[in-house]
């Protein structure tokens, strides 16, 4: 079960931009590619995912236990040709001291060889003091390669391999030169995600033709293959859905606007009995039949004139929740179904079913891994011993403005920012919005209890 870990010295390397042209080539090549994106992210893992055509797979320490991490890993390894684990960050950092959660923790854990991206802008000789001190730093973790990327031209990357091959005993496994065909547009979350991006297809495949003139994929597959790990014998995720007893509906929109979603959570809402049925926000006129709505993350500012003018579609979801039907949204969701979305001096009307006003800002409002407390507010039962503290995450430029007194929230934030540093979780009647992005992992069956809720609705019980 070949497998390996792209990381770099530092983020903004270009591991991403590696990571999807690798997927790509070897994809190309008719092989099989599971691609795994250490942490929370959704944007690099759909790019990921549009490179392998198979759903890319977040490994996250602060929300999975270690042997839920392994046995995700073990379970979408199993039918794939080849593994690719894309770091965050740099290979180091982590939360903590002692770096329990950092890529390279992960990267002991699942005993992977390390390919580590270096941006080479401005490098000669002083690549090999870089190098060695990321072997020796922790002699645990097993550095089998190097991808110089940004590599300023034939000169250049000539002066870097005699550098390296001289002071170390990393082999270069490919050197990258700069072209702005190897960028991927960014705005202030980071990448732009494929779903919004111009001829994404046609990107991958110049990261995949790219990628493979100019790296060893031969020697990448001989490392990817030396892996020693002891995996779990039992290669099935327990089944932690809860049948449903009624016919449900889900609809999410799908669109340039909105597409934060975790494949394993659409998953577990089908594996439990729901039917899932996507619709766009932007282009719909109407919303579909649907007995729920799920509106995940996204970037809502950069299209909030084309949701702004939908104005069936704004009217008919303000009606759904006005009229009780279960919802829940988060973060880009929840700047939807506010009165107004503020951006670069311009407002356009939103949804209006949250009494408050998303104002876009010039600094991060939330920003990483939260806690959140169950208050009791929560239109969701909570589950038989379930553990009233929930990990999850965040990321958002935005803020509420003008929220009244006396709204009602369903946690209490103990780390993070939520909606005014100390609340997250808007309840009203039958729906939930919040700022934090919920993963169903372990610790957090979150779908099971949603299900529970429309289920309640359907049959009149509160």
């Amino acid at each position: 079960m070949p497998y390996f870990f792209i990381s770099a010295a530092h983020k903004s390397s270009g591991k991403t931009t590696i990571s999807i042209g690798l997927t790509a080539a070897f994809q190309a090549r008719g092989m099989s590619v599971q691609t795994f994106k250490k942490g929370p992210d959704y944007i690099d893992p759909m790019w990921l995912s549009a490179a392998s055509g198979r759903s890319c797979r977040n490994l996250d320490f602060f929300t999975m236990q270690r042997e839920e991490i392994l046995q995700n890993f073990t379970h979408f390894m199993q039918d794939s040709d080849l593994g690719i684990i894309e770091g965050n960050k740099g290979l180091y950092d982590g939360l903590d001291l002692e770096g329990r959660n950092s890529n390279a923790a992960l990267a002991s854990m699942l005993q992977a060889p390390v390919i580590l991206v270096i941006d080479a802008r401005g490098m000669t000789r002083g690549i090999a003091p870089l190098i060695l001190g990321y072997q020796s730093f922790d002699p645990d973790i097993r550095i089998a390669g190097v991808i110089l990327n940004k590599v300023g031209g034939s000169r250049h990357e000539e002066k870097l391999r005699q550098v390296i091959e001289h002071y170390t005993d990393v082999s270069v496994v490919g050197a990258v030169h700069y072209s702005s065909d190897l960028v991927i547009d960014e705005r202030h979350l980071g990448l732009m995600p494929s779903n919004e991006a111009e001829r994404t297809g046609e990107k991958i495949a110049i990261f995949g033709s790219s990628l493979a003139s100019q790296v060893d994929l031969h020697r990448i597959l001989e490392i990817a293959g030396d892996t020693s790990l002891i995996l779990p014998g039992n290669k099935t995720l327990p089944d932690t859905a809860k049948k449903i007893g009624s016919d449900i509906t889900i609809g999410y929109p799908q669109d340039r606007a909105f597409g934060f979603y975790y494949p394993g959570d659409l998953e577990k809402m089908a594996a439990a009995g729901a039917r899932l049925v996507p619709f766009d926000c932007i282009s719909d006129a109407h919303l579909p039949q649907v007995d729920a709505l799920f509106i995940g993350g996204g970037f809502p500012e950069s299209s909030m004139e084309l949701l702004e003018a939908n104005q069936s579609m704004r009217n008919e979801i303000r009606a759904f929740i006005e009229n009780g039907g279960p919802a829940y949204a988060e973060c880009g969701g929840l700047m939807y179904l506010s009165r107004s979305l503020t951006w670069n001096g311009k407002t356009c009307k939103m949804a209006g079913v949250i009494p408050a006003d998303a104002v876009m800002h010039s600094r991060p409002q939330g920003r990483g891994y939260v806690l959140l407390r169950e208050t009791g507010e929560s239109p969701w039962r909570l589950l038989p011993d379930q553990d009233r503290v929930i990990t999850a995450h965040e990321f958002h430029y935005s803020a509420l403005e003008g929220l009244p007194e006396g709204t009602r929230f369903a946690y209490d934030v103990l780390r993070g920012t939520g909606v005014d540093g100390s609340k997250d979780g808007i309840v009203y009647k039958n729906l939930l919005a919040s700022y934090t992005h919920l993963r169903d992992v372990g610790g957090n069956q979150w779908t099971r209890r949603f299900l529970d809720h429309v289920e309640r609705v359907q049959q009149g019980v509160r």
